[in-house]
């Protein structure tokens, strides 16, 4: 695919490798360690899924309703984003990886 007027990637597997490449250039811990924290980013961003569903629903009586769906929307977004440069950290190969995968889930599901 091709980049958009402004510069943005249109294709999302090029812009995980893009920022896969960045984390990689400024990661303040390497190594075995690195790569455990990577994957541990995904439990932080779920954590503000929550964060946001239950600021969204006003389920927390002290501070009532903090948050919208849009935010909700955006933080399951950050997940997606975390969960993809998160395979790339384990493999090069994180599309096609991702593309076996998800094939085998959908013909297990859809029966296709």
């Amino acid at each position: 695919m091709s980049d958009n007027p402004d510069g943005t990637r249109t294709d999302p597997w090029s812009t995980v490798e893009d920022l896969w490449r960045w984390l990689q250039a400024d990661q303040p811990v390497g190594g075995r360690e690195g790569l455990l924290l990577r994957m541990l980013k995904l439990s932080e961003e779920v954590g503000e899924v929550a964060e946001a569903v239950i600021g969204a629903t006003g389920q927390n009586p002290r501070k009532g309703v903090t948050h919208t769906w849009d935010d909700v929307e955006a933080e399951l977004c950050d997940v997606v984003i975390t969960a993809m440069v998160a395979l790339r950290t384990l493999t090069p190969e994180a599309r096609e990886v991702f593309a076996r995968h998800l094939a085998r889930v959908a013909g297990r599901s859809l029966g296709t």
